[in-house]
């Protein structure tokens, strides 16, 4: 029988290597710079055109290889990093596995200049497909010169599945930025299609994170420090005000090496705990130094997983430097002492007839010395009214008759409290009938501000508001996503938003369907936008807000359901111009509501999946009176 188990060639090899780690091109960048700061560069410079589908190319000024250092970096497995298996325990650089290089040579076109210092020639490399086109001495600056060209050139399936230039250039800069973070003391830059959208200066961690993400940090950054004998926390943690729906802007650094852990995450948010809202993620980029021993790096080809020998401790340390960071900044409230809450002037009083009034109201403490009856407050008017007869006997101002009298005027007001039928009423696709709105009656009121009852023929309709308009929005804006149709309204005095690099590729990436519901966009400068439309049916009192609202709410959906950009977009826009709960709503409103709510598709679920309304028809309700 013949022998069917035989060695790959390494062209194969190296493909199947590159299928884990060159992902897409932000894998490649990602690699060619931690390659560069391993070199002991002091300046980075990368370019990138097409969002690295054409070129990707890093320039640095570190020490440079010689000529058969060049050549047998783009073998498998060469490293410089390692020499036994007891150095994998002691890594504290980036690469080590020796698989980069000979990855993205196999399914790119790769040149490469290097010069060591020192040396009056260097060596210029040509490599396609894993196979060496040239190699020759050639005269160069110090350092590495290394450029990739054609991504996927010659494997067409994987070239398919990249995604849009604006979404690709989104994950390059978020590896630019984790590279640029881990050594604020190397200068980087990054330039897109001759644009240059990064320069950053060698200098402290903290200019580093204002140079990345704008000046509006510099005002939310609170300084992290922790040293214990078995593991060091530094860094800064932004403000429980400035926390933000979605996540992209958390980083664990672990000796210098960007990490991902949910474990380590919740440590920091149980930090938070009581300071911000359950569903938002505080900022904060934490580096934290143990050593080598404890820890394993090598679980992933990517590197971005690691394993610690106690992880208990190292999530109580970080918890614990973050809660005392929050104390030691006067960011967690503190309880006065001083104060005693018995004894105040105003003590402000809060209750559903004071949202129906619309106004605070206090308590006065009474003079003990010109009292003649045990009362100690005086009550407000409008609570006076709620109270029962027989509990305002004892206030001492109202005599039994009057009391009576009081509660047979209820009774009669009761007895004239009907909710009379409509003339007539129409059926739903949910084969509900509710009121017409062009003949209101008064029949359709709110509950707590929250809730929509409406009378039926054979009951009530009780309706979420917010959760009903958020299906309605939805529904509308997602027919006006499919036609193109939605309209605007001109912004007088149109705000500019200054956005991330990130952020504003994403924008990009959604600007037709942003077009589609009626923003008016357009680019005023690096990274930033001018907005001078908005859609018209949306009451806007500041664009700015109702614009950064949407892009949260937008890349908070996209990282936690699987959306397209229409839907996503849709759902996101409902979401954040809908009706909220403790809104009041006239009666011709509530009705519109209800009118419209069954004229969607699906009336009967929000877009979470819970009830937009519950009917309580009439059999129910007399079985709350009937034994």
């Amino acid at each position: 029988m013949n022998d069917i188990i035989q060695l790959l060639p390494d062209a194969i090899a190296n493909q199947i290597a590159a299928g884990e780690v060159v992902q897409r091109p932000s894998s490649a960048l990602k690699e060619l710079m931690e390659n560069a700061v391993d070199a002991g560069a002091t300046h980075i410079q990368v370019l990138v055109k097409e969002a690295g589908k054409m070129l990707i190319q890093v320039i640095d000024n570190g020490k440079g290889m010689s000529m058969t250092d060049a050549r047998m970096s783009f073998e498998r497995h060469a490293t410089s990093k390692i020499r036994t298996s007891e150095d994998l325990f002691a890594i504290r650089t980036f690469g080590f596995r020796g698989e980069a290089l000979a990855s993205i040579a196999a399914v790119a076109q790769v040149e490469m200049k290097t010069r060591q210092k020192g040396e009056e020639l260097g060596t210029s490399i040509h490599i396609e497909g894993s196979e060496v086109k040239k190699q020759e001495p050639i005269s160069c600056p110090e350092g590495t010169n290394i450029a990739v060209k054609n991504l996927f050139f010659n494997v067409p399936a994987r070239r398919n599945f990249l995604k849009s230039n604006p979404v690709e250039m989104r994950h390059l800069v978020e590896e630019f930025q984790r590279v640029a973070l881990s050594y604020p003391e190397v200068g980087f830059s990054l330039t897109q299609n001759d644009m240059e959208l990064f320069t950053l200066q060698p200098g402290k961690l903290s200019q580093r994170i204002v140079g990345i993400f704008g000046k509006s940090y510099q005002g939310q950054l609170v300084t992290c420090l922790e040293e214990t004998p078995h593991l060091n926390v530094r860094g800064y943690i932004g403000k429980p005000e400035h926390a933000k729906k979605t996540r992209g802007e958390q980083f664990f650094f672990v000796n210098n090496r960007y990490i991902r852990s949910s474990y380590l995450h919740h440590a920091v948010t149980h930090a938070f705990e009581g300071l911000m809202p359950n569903d938002m993620h505080p900022f904060y980029v934490l580096f934290l130094e143990i050593e080598p021993s404890h820890i394993d790096i090598n679980v992933h080809p990517t590197k971005t997983e690691i394993k610690f020998d106690d992880e208990r401790t190292v999530y109580a340390v970080v918890r614990s430097a973050v809660k005392q960071a929050l104390g030691a900044h006067n960011v967690v409230p503190t309880l006065d002492f001083s104060l005693d809450v018995n004894f105040t002037e105003n003590w402000k009083y809060n209750t559903l007839d004071q949202k129906e009034i619309g106004k605070e109201n206090t308590y006065k403490p009474d003079s003990l010395a010109n009292e003649n009856s045990y009362k100690t407050f005086q009550t407000p008017d409008f609570q006076r009214k709620s109270v029962s007869g027989w509990e305002r006997l004892f206030e001492g101002n109202i005599s039994l008759p009057e009391v009576e009298q009081e509660r047979k005027s209820d009774r009669d007001e009761l007895d004239f409290l009907t909710f009379p039928s409509r003339a007539s009423e129409i059926t739903t696709k949910s084969g509900l009938e509710f009121p017409k709105s062009s003949e209101s009656t008064g029949t359709t009121f709110q509950v707590e501000l929250s809730y929509i009852v409406a009378q039926l023929s054979t009951g009530l309709l009780i309706i979420d508001q917010q959760v009903a308009h958020e299906r309605i929005l939805y529904e509308r804006y997602l027919r006006q996503l499919g036609q193109a149709s939605g309209a605007s309204q001109q912004v007088l005095f149109p705000p500019h938003i200054q956005l991330s690099p990130s952020d504003f590729a994403l924008v990009m990436d959604i600007k037709e369907e942003l077009t589609s519901l009626g923003f008016i966009l357009s680019e005023f400068g690096k990274n930033t936008l001018l907005i001078q439309g908005v859609p018209a049916d949306i009451q806007v009192t500041n664009e700015k807000t109702l614009f950064e609202g949407l892009l949260e709410q937008y890349k908070h959906f996209k990282s936690e359901l699987s959306l397209d950009k229409r839907e996503n977009l849709a759902r996101s826009l409902a979401r954040k111009s809908s009706i909220k709960k403790g809104s009041r709503l006239a009666s011709t409103e509530m009705e519109t509501i209800v009118g419209q709510l069954f004229s969607c598709k699906n009336p009967n679920y929000g877009l979470s999946g819970n009830k937009t309304f519950v009917k309580l028809d009439i059999h129910k309700i007399q079985s709350f009176f009937t034994r």
